[in-house]
């Protein structure tokens, strides 16, 4: 496995790349950057002049994760050559947010082979339900990982855009097959998140709308547990607010969900994935410190798994709200990440409105929100 890589600062054109491809025979591209930079009218043909043989893949984000730090409004380009690993990549649009369990079937179908070992997905933010899509991925691919997550848009909720090879559009999923004995790959999941307030159970809800909690109305509940001041900003402010669903008869976080809409008129909370019914949630918050040491949680899962001696890329996704938590000082867990990883992995990624990836210990591909996910890629040619 090779890995080269180019960026683009917020000041800088598609004019300014060096003139010679870092690595023109690579056969996949990983592409993260703001909706403003992946709108650009020249940036397909543009990369597909760079890599003529490389499906070129990615989607836009809240933020740009580099070995840098985390940026914004630029371009991060990951060129990769697999030397033995088989890829197979395919996409489709969406036609409603209803039919992810569907769309993930479809194709997740393509993919099916005995030699499938991982899938990269790239996904709209704001048009998936990403439960129902990662339910789709297992229903036909079982235990197989999946791994990356749905595209950003800032801050601003407002629309996410999709790169695949001459396609950039909304409403898109695209995912990457990796086959053979060759590929190694790792998954890393930490949070930092701490519950508080007593356990609640979703008594009334509707995928990923809950409308009760213990028999009361959601809303008038969450807003009571988060403040006065708090609720005045919602929903953005409830990226500092998110559910954990806890396991069933534990009190371990099983998942978070964040808070993207609220309906005063019906009382309801709408999260980024489905909160069932019967579920036992509770109330997070965080602070820097506690975040950061999640993703080094996340990072010492990977470390755990695979050798991170070799060559290797680590595709982190973290979520918009820990951004919004950490602010200036979000560059903190990244640091942290490579720290642990090392000088061999090349790191890229990006800040997401849901990360994919299998939970801790597990091969149990879900939906996360404000998690720190880490997709680990290497090849061991001796295989």
């Amino acid at each position: 496995m090779i890995v080269r890589q180019e960026s683009l600062t917020a000041k800088m054109g598609l004019k300014d790349l060096p003139s010679a491809s870092p690595l023109p025979t690579a056969n996949l591209v990983l592409v993260f950057g703001s909706v403003k930079r992946l709108g650009e009218a020249k940036l397909s043909s543009t990369l597909k002049e760079r890599y003529p043989t490389a499906q070129i893949v990615g989607c836009s984000t809240s933020g740009e994760i580099t070995a840098n730090g985390v940026l914004d409004d630029t371009l991060q380009i990951t060129a990769i050559l697999w030397e033995k690993t088989i890829q197979r990549v395919t996409h489709t649009k969406m036609t409603g947010m209803q039919n992810s369990f569907e769309t993930a079937v479809s194709i997740a179908k393509q993919l099916q082979s005995d030699s499938l070992k991982a899938v990269l997905v790239y996904s709209d933010g704001l048009n998936v339900n990403g439960s129902e899509l990662l339910e789709g991925f297992k229903s036909v691919l079982g235990e197989t990982p999946v791994m990356g997550g749905m595209a950003g848009d800032g801050f601003n909720f407002s629309k996410t855009l999709q790169l695949f090879n001459d396609t950039v559009s909304d409403n898109l999923v695209i995912a990457v097959g990796l086959y053979g004995n060759n590929i190694v790959t790792a998954t890393g999941v930490g949070r930092g998140w701490k519950p508080y307030g007593p356990p609640r159970k979703v008594t009334k809800s509707e995928k990923n709308v809950v409308l009760e909690l213990d028999g009361k109305p959601a809303l008038p509940l969450y807003n009571m547990y988060i403040g006065a001041h708090s609720a005045k900003g919602l929903p953005g402010s409830g990226l500092n607010f998110p559910f954990a669903i806890i396991e069933e008869g534990k009190r371990e976080i099983e998942k978070i969900r964040t808070l993207l809409a609220i309906d005063p008129k019906n009382n309801s909370l709408t999260f980024a994935g489905n909160v069932d019914e019967g579920e036992t949630v509770r109330f997070c918050q965080a602070n820097h410190d506690r975040l950061v040491e999640g993703a080094g949680d996340a990072a010492h899962l990977v470390a755990d798994h695979a050798n991170t001696s070799q060559n290797g890329l680590a595709v982190c996704v973290s979520c918009v709200g820990r951004k919004g938590v950490m602010a200036d000082l979000v560059a903190d867990e990244i640091k942290l990440v490579q720290d642990i990883l090392g000088s061999q992995t090349a790191i890229t990624g990006f800040y997401s409105y849901g990360e994919f990836a299998p939970r801790p210990d597990t091969s149990d591909s879900v939906l996360h929100n404000q998690t720190m996910t880490i997709g680990y890629l290497s090849e061991d040619l001796l295989a």
